[in-house]
């Protein structure tokens, strides 16, 4: 038996908003529109909104992680939209180059780079 990929699942208030951050200002490709639910590849795994699932983001938990070699230039798009963000920054403990922000919904979203690679 093999794995070929991964979807996570997250709850949704509003498909068509959740929709517009991830697909167009974050740049995710829609993999699959499920009506209810939306599928967008994120490079190696996918992650999914469905609006028939509880929203449940707390302060610090899910982080929704994406990987990128462009840190920077995402949180100036991020911020240029509006968006409250952290300020880039290395943490050491983990070696990576990242921020932190909020996607519609309130889940924590971190944008990061490795800088071991």
């Amino acid at each position: 038996m093999k794995v070929v990929n991964t979807i996570v699942f997250f709850g949704t208030r509003d498909l068509s908003i959740t929709s517009s951050f991830y697909k167009g200002l974050i740049g995710l490709e829609l993999f699959r529109d499920q009506g209810t639910c939306q599928i967008f590849s994120a490079g190696g795994g996918m992650i999914g909104f469905c609006d028939h699932l509880q929203v449940i983001p707390r302060e610090d938990t899910p982080i929704i992680t994406l990987l990128t070699d462009e840190v920077d230039e995402f949180y100036k798009r991020l911020i240029k939209a509006g968006v409250e963000c952290t300020e880039p920054t290395v943490n050491e403990k983990f070696n990576i180059y990242h921020f932190f922000a909020r996607d519609p919904d309130g889940y924590r979203l971190e944008i990061q780079r490795f800088l071991d690679r």
